[in-house]
């Protein structure tokens, strides 16, 4: 009986480390190749961690099965090995998971100051920023500037965030942003705390109450297909916190556009917004009679 118990507590984690592999060919794995540039870097960093964790699961799967089986065939009679331990292998495990935990921190450094950091470098993102999202129970609301707004400089930037203007645009659940290039959104909570999460971009950011956070990404929409009812490049945005009764309801988009689609977009959403129900023709035959 104790052997079988041995080898049902070994069969376990070889079916774990069996499943593991067939996942990236069977698609049970990342939402599918990373559509930004930056989620490729985040995938490389994951998938370094999930080796090293990979080999400390098999180093301990297989100390974890010899403790067992030598117990399994230890005799009736036969007397167990008591020791106060050693100071040695105590050294060594705390010392070991140091080095590699200070080796994942520098290793990962070049990719965060990319995503939170560099970025903020770019001058033609700072003097555009694409919207602001405001995340609410239980829905995304977004705020663009006017096609026609220009910013001089974050004192703009902070001033607009501060004080909506009437030129600004407004949709729910629907953010749009130019593919290929560099784009700034800010995000805020309207109430409680809500999590921006786009999925196939590597995209995941927390909205805390109060508080006003950048994100910057990029879309080079590699293995995305074009869209032609929506013109664009569709990417699921969903509340990755959970947020209340409705935390299912947050399910919106991230359309990322080509330039000049991008510009019609925001074009025909100003014309949606301050239509006033009064066409020029009817104008023009009221002043005929």
């Amino acid at each position: 009986m104790k052997k079988f118990w041995c080898l049902f507590f070994m069969f376990w984690p070889i079916v774990a480390l069996v499943v593991c592999a067939m996942a990236p060919g069977m698609n049970w794995w990342f939402p599918g190749e990373s559509n930004s540039p930056i989620g490729v870097e985040i995938d490389g960093l994951f998938n370094l961690i999930l080796i090293i964790v990979t080999i400390v699961f098999i180093g301990t799967q297989i100390a974890f099965g010899y403790v067992l089986w030598k117990g399994a065939h230890i005799q009736k009679n036969e007397k167990a090995l008591y020791t106060h331990g050693s100071h040695n292998l105590e050294i060594i495990w705390t010392v070991l998971p140091c080095v590699v935990m200070l080796f994942i921190a520098l290793y990962q450094m070049e990719v965060w100051a990319k995503f939170r950091v560099q970025s903020t470098f770019d001058q033609d993102a700072v003097s555009q920023p694409i919207a602001e999202v405001t995340a609410r129970q239980f829905e995304w609301r977004i705020r663009y500037p006017g096609p026609d707004t220009k910013f001089e400089g974050k004192a703009d930037i902070t001033d607009w965030l501060k004080n909506p203007r009437p030129t600004d645009l407004y949709t729910v659940n629907d953010l749009h942003v130019p593919a290929g290039k560099n784009v700034l959104i800010h995000l805020r909570s309207g109430d409680v705390q809500h999590s921006f999460f786009v999925p196939e971009l590597r995209i995941k950011q927390d909205a805390v109450p109060g508080t006003v956070i950048p994100i910057w990404f990029n879309v080079d929409n590699k293995t995305k297909k074009y869209d032609e009812s929506i013109k664009g490049f569709s990417y699921e945005l969903v509340c990755a916190e959970l947020c209340g009764w409705g935390h299912y309801k947050m399910q919106a988009r991230v359309v990322a556009q080509l330039e000049d689609e991008y510009k019609n977009y925001l074009l025909q959403l100003q014309k949606e917004q301050f239509d006033d129900g009064v066409s020029a023709e009817s104008d023009d035959d009221e002043e005929e009679e």
